[in-house]
């Protein structure tokens, strides 16, 4: 087996199939630690897994305090909440991906998957139409490498995906621009989102004490503002003074991050001989923080497939197939969430006053919370009858 990439969703695929007895060949064209562009908040969906794995003490011991609640900010009203518990986790983490990556390919390589950094695949081979390998370079030395399966864990501009022709669909065009730093002295509580008109923007602790501040604006926008980001940032800030305030008490202690070009897109994440996983497979604006634990669910949605696959006990197609169709069951509902939010345009009237009535009541905002942290699944929250109850509670 072969894993492409290996961040949160090659790190993961690699040792989940190592842990099965396979041999795993791990490939990433970066050394770690290396930082990578990302929201890199990982919810409590996430978190369970990494429990599930037997990591959780890792990545408690990385530093990054925990997460317990959630404001969502519209102007008129405010949603806080506490994620209800998820196979008895409560908490989300902001780890920094320097250490997360880390900590996720030092556990590939303990349960037997053979790790090689600096290792650019530069392509594909194929025999008979079928992916049968890489190829590639490591230190100025051309190699190839064989494997019954190559797993695209190479992100959203995936080589594995181009090389096999993987088609997109449901795409969504590029909804917003995303820029963020780190700040100290600038004191959150939990993670705070704030939605304003053509604006929005999340707060969370990371490690070392800093604060991450992420702040989103039309795509429409991005020539105007790129030559100053700060000043458009802190801008911005300014239409919550108590945010503008404790920004301008504390210190940036990072140059701006960011990216103009978001897409959202599922591809088709099998064929012979390959499969995807990660951004590499779906992906999507990073307003709602989910990757990370995207990431971590469809690596194990993978390694389950594969070897289902593998080891005789369904056609690997049906099981690869078994896979997609679990994926877009899971994916799918944030998914729209997430596109609608990145527009950054006012809820309609219907769903702003539901949102008013979530507000209104502690219970039902745990459980909005919940819906983003994956602990409430979209069909349970937006059922009639919790429609209808909502409705009522907020008269």
């Amino acid at each position: 087996m072969i894993v492409v990439g290996a961040r949160c969703a090659g790190s993961p695929t690699a040792m989940l199939l190592a842990r099965r007895g396979y041999r795993v060949l791990l490939l990433d064209k970066r050394h770690f630690p290396s930082d990578t562009v990302s929201s890199h908040f990982m919810q409590q969906q996430g978190v369970a897994l990494i429990k599930q794995w037997g990591l959780l003490e890792r990545l408690v011991g990385l530093g990054a305090p925990p997460v317990r609640s959630t404001s969502l900010n519209f102007g008129p009203f405010v949603i806080r909440g506490s994620a209800l518990p998820m196979d008895g986790v409560v908490e989300a983490y902001a780890t920094r991906r320097t250490l997360l990556d880390e900590m996720l390919l030092d556990a590939a390589a303990e349960s037997g998957a053979e790790v090689r950094e600096g290792f650019t695949v530069e392509g594909l081979t194929f025999e008979n139409g079928v992916v049968a390998g890489v190829r590639g370079r490591l230190n100025d030395r051309e190699m190839t490498e064989s494997a019954a399966v190559v797993v695209g864990a190479d992100g959203r501009n995936s080589m594995v995906a181009r090389e096999v022709g993987a088609p997109m669909y449901d795409a969504v065009p590029p909804q917003a621009v995303t820029y963020y730093s780190y700040w100290s002295d600038v004191p959150t509580d939990g993670l705070e989102i704030y939605v304003r008109p053509d604006r929005s923007w999340g707060m969370f602790p990371t490690n070392e004490g800093l604060t991450c501040i992420a702040l989103s604006w039309p795509v429409s926008e991005f020539e105007a503002n790129r030559h100053d980001v700060e000043g458009n940032f802190l801008k911005t800030l300014e239409l919550v003074p108590d945010v503008a305030e404790r920004a301008r008490a504390g210190t940036r202690v990072e140059r701006f991050r960011g990216t103009a070009d978001v897409p959202n897109f599922f591809r088709k994440p099998f064929g012979d001989g390959w499969a995807l996983v990660g951004d590499a497979g779906y992906h999507k604006d990073p307003c709602t923080a989910q990757g990370i634990g995207d990431g971590f669910r469809d690596a194990q949605l993978l390694a389950e497939a594969i070897d289902t696959g593998l080891s005789g006990r369904q056609p690997i197609h049906e099981a690869l197939g078994r896979y997609e169709r679990a994926r877009n069951e899971h994916a799918m509902p944030i998914y729209q969430f997430t596109c609608e939010l990145a527009a950054l345009q006012p809820p309609p009237p219907e769903k702003a006053a539901l949102l008013a009535a979530v507000a209104q009541d502690p219970q039902t905002s745990n459980r909005f919370v919940s819906l983003i942290a994956g602990s409430v699944s979209f069909a349970e929250f937006f059922a009639p009858e919790n429609i209808e109850r909502t409705m009522a509670v907020a008269g």
